[in-house]
């Protein structure tokens, strides 16, 4: 029933948000600059990113546990990434993070 990718125990942000009208144009090479940097410091399982209708995005990003989401919420080159976002290029976000108290999967078989 599921392949072990979610897990109890892991960490999972919820980031939303919506571009500025003049958002600066690097934000798209500065987004997957951050995807891997947070995958080189480890304990990252997946970041999936969507996009409504009505022009918000939502990133959910879920981490092994609370010490790996620690390690990249105070990285140094993740700070200065969120910087530039609040300067230039975030019209509103908002960021919610909560611990995984239960994880089910299906797959389903074709």
């Amino acid at each position: 029933m599921t392949d072990g990718r979610f897990a109890e125990g892991q960490i999972v942000t919820v980031f939303r948000s919506r571009l500025r009208d003049d958002a600066d144009a690097g934000y798209l090479s500065l987004d997957e600059e951050m995807r891997t940097r947070a995958a080189s410091l480890g304990g990252l399982i997946e970041v999936k990113s969507f996009g409504s209708e009505d022009g918000e995005r939502v990133t959910i990003v879920t981490f092994a546990d609370r010490e790996s989401h620690d390690r990249w919420a105070h990285d140094p080159v993740h700070a200065d990434a969120q910087r530039f976002g609040r300067e230039a290029v975030y019209a509103t976000y908002s960021i919610q993070v909560g611990d995984c108290i239960r994880a089910v999967e299906l797959d389903a078989p074709a």
